[in-house]
């Protein structure tokens, strides 16, 4: 046994052990699970690369069935795309004018359960909280999902800012837009056109943590159906997504036709190229 079990099993206190014992055993259960997506991961890439299972098996010293296993079997890499371990999925709480109490709207409330759901598919754990009706939140921690645009949240709007291509706007007539420097292009909500139309964007990227020990994964339409857009995408197609951008910083523009009545997606694409910000 490790150190830690050893540690662990001299405790006294039974229900102090009992609650180490839990605690350990849910992070090794994590551990299992990254090390499983990693080498699937591992074998994937080689055999992208043109090797044979059976050159895989004889340079890793397993046998070519074990390394077919592998490859078919466990967490897929692309899970990666949104975290390792555990994920926690960050919704907006928003002023309710009429009662004085904080509500999540039903299209926040979707969208942070379908990326919930997404994450659980690929054996991730996946919790959720809110960002304060004042805007706080901390953003210094890993595997944080963040469904939340740059108005409800002065942490959340400086981290946009961090864009190096994207960024957010906001018109005279306070509408929001996304501004694609690179293209030198303007990009506009459907929603806010005269006559209006059901389209929405919305943004999807990979920025820097305020303490520049990570990042943070963020989601935001300029209006919700924009971010329902965009988990629709992920759900779709994340692993190629995960393919072209990895687990590195990126950005995006998507655009979002949607059913007026239920703002479900009918029709989602990128506006914009993946931009990698390490080539910017």
């Amino acid at each position: 046994m490790s150190d830690e079990v050893d540690r662990i099993a001299a405790t006294k206190d039974p229900f102090v052990l009992l609650r180490l014992a839990t605690e350990r055993l849910a992070m090794a259960q994590q551990e299992v699970t990254e090390l499983a997506r990693l080498r699937r991961r591992v074998i994937q890439d080689l055999h992208s690369q043109g090797l044979s299972y059976a050159q895989i098996a004889k340079q890793a010293g397993l046998s070519r069935g074990r390394i077919h296993q592998i490859r078919h079997t466990g967490p897929a890499p692309e899970g990666a795309f949104l975290g390792t371990g555990a994920v926690t999925v960050v919704t907006p709480l928003r002023p309710d004018p009429n009662t004085g109490r904080s509500h999540v709207t039903l299209d926040d409330l979707t969208a942070g359960k379908r990326l919930e759901d997404l994450a659980r598919t690929f054996d991730l754990e996946a919790g959720s909280e809110h960002v304060g009706v004042n805007g706080e939140i901390d953003l210094n921690r890993s595997g944080l999902l963040v469904i939340c645009g740059p108005r409800m949240s002065d942490a959340v709007r400086e981290t946009y800012e961090k864009d190096p291509v994207l960024s957010w706007r906001r018109s005279t007539e306070g509408t929001w837009t996304l501004y694609d420097s690179k293209a030198d292009k303007t990009l506009r909500s459907g929603s806010d056109a005269d006559p209006a139309r059901p389209h929405d964007i919305g943004y999807l990227g990979r920025l820097p943590r305020p303490d520049g020990k990570g990042t943070v994964l963020t989601i935001a339409g300029v209006h919700p159906p924009g971010s329902l857009g965009v988990v629709h995408l992920l759900a779709t197609e994340i692993a190629t997504l995960w393919g072209q951008v990895g687990d590195r910083p990126f950005s995006v523009v998507v655009g979002v036709d949607y059913d007026p009545d239920t703002h479900e997606p009918a029709k989602v694409e990128l506006l914009t190229p993946l931009y990698q910000h390490e080539d910017l």
